[in-house]
């Protein structure tokens, strides 16, 4: 019928269809995540910044 070589091709597309697969799953888990809180550390950072230069101003 069909001899273990024919099936090579069909197994190495499972394979790299799964890989893709879970790799999509893992960008779109991981990366909005990562990008929002990058997004909300710049912008702590910057109200720090601009809560410390109201205190320096509020000194002088």
């Amino acid at each position: 019928m069909f001899e273990f070589d024919q099936y090579l091709g069909f197994i190495a597309f499972l394979v790299i269809l799964t890989m893709g697969f879970w790799l999509m799953i893992f960008l779109m888990a991981i990366l909005p995540y990562w990008i929002g809180g990058s997004i909300a550390e710049t912008m702590k950072e910057y109200k720090e910044k601009r809560k410390r230069q109201k205190e320096a101003k509020k000194l002088q």
